[in-house]
């Protein structure tokens, strides 16, 4: 038995963690030869690049603030979300987008929030 073989057994994952038992996000991987798949920073689930919103930032007048990419062309790095509000909601509170964005202190969220969360108004 070779060493990659034993490490292939000790690291097999078995899909029974906590986030694979969470019936809150049950989004299976999609296959590969549909497209390109990207991860959600907000629930974590894998998703075709077509699913899910890209964000960028932007900056007006010296604040930074993130906008939705809505042609996927705008320079710079993405985060990406399902469009959905909770998966914003869940990204808020982790602080994920301006880690994904690797931008330095809070950001202005404003212009994703009013796409995705409806008008009750």
């Amino acid at each position: 038995m070779s060493w990659s073989s034993d490490v292939s057994e000790q690291v097999r994952l078995t899909g029974t963690g906590p986030r694979a038992q969470d019936p809150a996000c049950p989004r299976p991987l999609p296959a590969s030869s549909a497209g390109p798949v990207r991860t959600c920073v907000g629930c974590r689930g894998r998703d075709l690049r077509s699913e899910l919103l890209r964000l960028v930032l932007a900056t007006s007048d010296g604040d930074q603030l993130v906008v939705v990419d809505e042609r996927g062309s705008r320079p710079g790095r993405g985060a990406w979300i399902h469009p959905d509000a909770r998966c914003l909601a869940l990204a808020v509170r982790r602080r994920a987008v301006p880690r994904a964005l690797r931008a330095d202190g809070p950001l202005d969220l404003s212009a994703v929030r009013t796409l995705l969360e409806p008008d009750d108004r």
